[in-house]
């Protein structure tokens, strides 16, 4: 469980830079140079998300259960899982979503943590889905006092249109399914439908 906490910190850690201060990571990266910066940023993150799979891994071999959730919650699960990846898509293609969404990627990120918190009842899984579910929730509310107070740059991307939305609804849809119905339990050992 040690090492899902450490790398929850240095995960989110570096994911909150700019929520515990707006302007640090701006700050940060003037100090640093851009490159450096974001190589530390780099570094921090993937030694933070392989602390998460290995913690995680080893944590689900002698789970501790807090509750068990009812078989029902596993359908939720399913259900709330739908838009993920369409929101996961639809954060890099301007479109209708992402602009009714504001946030598209924190919104996947909720939907996701809220799902598994749902179907889980071990201290592991409280750990990590409520862990992003914070995060995500605290970044949102970070997002809307730095846009307030001018502190966000414009991203640049792909063009805005129409088109965008209907490649995020079948992407995100067919990336569910792979997901659903194969890799999930390939990664992970769990299938969702069976």
């Amino acid at each position: 469980m040690t090492w899902l906490i450490v790398g929850l910190v240095l995960f989110l850690g570096i994911h909150s830079v700019s929520i515990v201060a707006p302007s640090g990571r701006h700050d940060i990266a003037h100090r640093l140079g851009e490159g450096p910066w974001k190589g530390l940023y780099t570094l921090v993150a993937l030694a933070g998300f392989g602390l998460i799979v290995a913690g995680y891994s080893a944590a689900r071999q002698d789970p501790v259960l807090l509750w068990t959730p009812p078989v029902a919650m596993r359908h939720v699960a399913a259900l709330l899982m739908l838009p993920v990846f369409v929101l996961l898509v639809a954060a890099y293609l301007p479109g209708r979503i992402q602009r009714a969404t504001k946030h598209p990627m924190l919104a996947a990120t909720k939907f996701w943590a809220l799902a598994h918190l749902l179907a889980n009842g071990d201290l592991a899984s409280v750990l990590l889905f409520g862990s992003f579910l914070a995060w995500a929730v605290a970044d949102r509310i970070s997002l809307k006092r730095r846009a307030a107070a001018g502190l966000l740059r414009p991203v640049h991307g792909a063009s805005p249109g129409a088109m965008n939305d209907v490649i995020a609804l079948v992407a995100g849809l067919v990336l569910y399914g792979v997901f659903a119905f194969w890799a999930h339990g390939f990664l992970f050992g769990v299938r969702p439908f069976g």
